[in-house]
């Protein structure tokens, strides 16, 4: 998933984040695990759950101790199932036996990459609906295409940020809308 896909030179996009949730149908002894395991971080007064760092694959999750996990960080699914493997292997060590396959819900995918040419963010904020633009507060320009669940941070190299998406189509499929928006925004001058 982490390739580049449809790079011809205009266009290219690769997921960069994997955002999921998942149970792991048991109840987790936070304070247990920060006490046993040296990758994870528990302030219960701050936040309710427990932060947990795996290495191989470089990704974070937090855990509840309803058993509820948030996976951030993998850029694969492949990345997302050995990292939940990896924390089930972590609580195998307290003694916590994890008995089911855990559902995996995908949440948002973030995608970066860029549309192949140079744009005047001026007048993009004045022609395409949805947009914000607030020079003096963040260079890129946030394009919200509701009907693909997606919203893109646009800045003036023509590289991108695409956001709120739950699949790598349909990172694809609002690339696609993007561009043809762009192009007919960009024909009007």
């Amino acid at each position: 998933m982490a390739k580049p896909t449809k790079s011809d030179g205009k266009r290219e996009i690769k997921v960069v984040n994997i955002v999921v949730s998942s149970s792991l149908g048991h109840d987790i002894p936070l304070e247990k695990m920060a006490a046993t395991l040296s990758n994870t971080e528990y302030n219960p007064e701050q936040f309710p759950g427990l932060v947990i760092r795996i290495k191989e694959p470089k990704t974070s999750a937090l855990i509840f101790s309803s058993g509820k996990i948030v996976c951030t960080g993998a850029r694969t699914m492949e990345d997302v199932h050995a990292s939940i493997k990896k924390i089930i292997k972590s609580l195998e060590k307290i003694n916590v036996k994890i008995k089911i396959t855990p559902e995996v819900k995908i949440q948002n995918i973030v995608a970066s990459g860029s549309v192949g040419m140079d744009l005047n963010l001026n007048i993009l904020a004045m022609k395409l609906d949805n947009t914000e633009y607030e020079p003096e507060q963040f260079p890129g320009l946030v394009y919200k295409l509701p009907e693909q669940k997606a919203t893109f941070l646009l800045f003036s190299n023509g590289k991108i940020v695409c956001t709120g998406t739950k699949s790598e189509e349909e990172v694809e499929r609002a690339l696609d809308k993007l561009i043809e928006n762009l192009k007919t925004v960009l024909k009007k001058k």
